[in-house]
């Protein structure tokens, strides 16, 4: 695993120390000795992580971590602080500037490695889905940078995993304000509990008489639904190697008995505001998908999803033996409506014909808008007789009852023409299907439109 580590400290003898041992993994170090350059080398260059020094002149690492977290261009790289001091107060300070975690000076090989390299693990992930969301800017990509998780009003439902009885009413009185919060003190109960509801964290104990926690948490990360829950192991003094193993298995952060609330409630919220983080980012990538192969006005699919999936069906109809039918329908006189009410008034009738559509079409079948005020109807398992009867339905539901359109709902008389073409054993081809289909409505438009025409051949 390689990546590119800013290491930033005033004292050059600590960033050398830092940067040999970073060097001896095979990371990229890059280093900066003050704040303000620090800030500058995250707004310009790739950096993964970032393990930053507390005392420094001018500018702590305190306003340096606050910075870069305000500021939507580097708020997602995770920041390790890195101090001498280790006062509960002193953490809960640079977690609330938006720390990812505390090492404490001197610091320690295997802390540092394994915590380095749990947080790239996290940044990558991260990276991939900011790179597939702003692919576009029209999904708002933006505003939800710049959008502050921590301060948003609901409670993150959380689960505690913990069979000691005074140890879950000590968290549940630390978190009774901050978060809702549901207990299994059976970790296979757990187990099943956090798969099945969407929690935002879950604290697993490792005070367990005869149940290994870490086998819980590699569970939860082998788990589809739980893969990205972030996880924060509740442990005693004198388990720094525990741990460590449960970081190497991708656990997010862990706290020391005896628990502070402040840290306790820091930590949590900065693992809440990760997750809603990269949960919006995985709906921006959803919708971005969606954007792509939905038509915005009608909701149905649009041709670019035609012309992908169409083939497929096709062929799975040849393998199978199957029938397979189309049909094209095309608005009558459409020009003349956007003509005589405006183009809302054109945008109201296909909405409206595309509700009727769906309305007379199975849940297998595809329908998409082909383009302008052309709709395609993909029809499996159906022959031509059965597709012609749909159209007819589809023309008649069309025909029989007014379009209401504009504020006012005024009542317009609309009508469809349909061409119909059905798979031909032996040669045929998704472009002889369409072609036919098209040949069909061309006769049903010249035959007098608001007619069903079906094509054999």
């Amino acid at each position: 695993m390689t990546a590119r580590i800013l290491v930033v400290d005033d004292i050059p003898a600590n960033v050398r120390l830092l940067e040999v041992r970073l060097l001896a993994e095979y990371f990229e170090v890059l280093t900066a000795n003050n704040g303000p350059d620090a800030i500058e080398t995250c707004e310009n260059g790739k950096v993964d992580v970032v393990l930053l020094d507390v005392m420094m002149p001018d500018m702590d690492g305190f306003e340096v971590c606050k910075r870069l977290k305000s500021d939507p261009a580097t708020s997602h790289i995770p920041v390790v602080m890195i101090t001498a001091l280790d006062q509960v107060s002193d953490r809960v300070r640079g977690l609330e500037a938006g720390a990812d975690d505390f090492l404490t000076k001197p610091v320690n090989d295997l802390q540092l490695m394994t915590r380095v390299k749990s947080l790239v693990r996290l940044k990558s992930l991260t990276d991939e889905l900011r790179l597939r969301a702003s692919t576009t800017r029209n999904i708002g990509i933006e505003e939800l940078l710049s959008r502050d998780f921590a301060t948003e009003d609901a409670k993150p439902r959380v689960l505690l995993i913990d069979e000691r009885k005074t140890s879950v009413e000590r968290i549940q009185k630390m978190l009774r304000n901050t978060a809702e919060l549901d207990v299994a003190t059976d970790p296979n109960a757990g187990f099943f509990q956090a798969a099945e509801t969407a929690y935002e964290c879950v604290l697993i104990s490792t005070a367990f008489s005869d149940f290994d926690a870490l086998r819980l948490c590699s569970q939860l990360r082998s788990l589809d639904r739980t893969r990205f829950l972030p996880i924060m192991l509740l442990a005693d003094e004198g388990e720094e190697g525990r741990i460590l193993r449960g970081l190497e298995l991708g656990i997010n952060d862990y706290l020391i008995r005896p628990i502070d609330q402040h840290e306790l409630t820091a930590r949590l919220r900065t693992q809440v505001r990760r997750k809603r983080y990269n949960d919006q980012l995985r709906a921006s990538v959803a919708q971005t998908i969606e954007m792509a192969v939905i038509d915005g006005l009608t909701g149905l699919h649009n041709r670019r999803y035609l012309d992908s999936h169409l083939q497929t069906l096709f062929d799975r109809a040849v393998a199978r033996r199957r029938p397979l039918s189309v049909m094209i329908t095309d608005l009558d006189r459409f020009k003349s409506i956007n003509d005589t009410h405006g183009h809302d008034g054109g945008d109201d009738v296909l909405r409206e014909f595309a509700r009727r559509l769906r309305k007379n079409v199975r849940g297998i079948d595809l329908a998409c808008r082909f383009g302008g005020e052309e709709f395609v109807v993909v029809m499996p398992d159906t022959d031509g007789a059965v597709a012609e009867k749909v159209a007819e339905r589809i023309r008649a539901e069309i025909a029989q009852a007014p379009f209401a359109i504009g504020a006012d709902g005024k009542a317009i008389e609309v009508t469809v023409s349909v061409g119909v073409s059905s798979l031909l054993k032996g040669t045929d081809s998704v472009a002889a299907l369409m072609k036919r289909a098209d040949l069909a409505l061309y006769e049903a438009k010249s035959g007098g439109r608001n007619r069903v025409v079906a094509k054999a051949a």
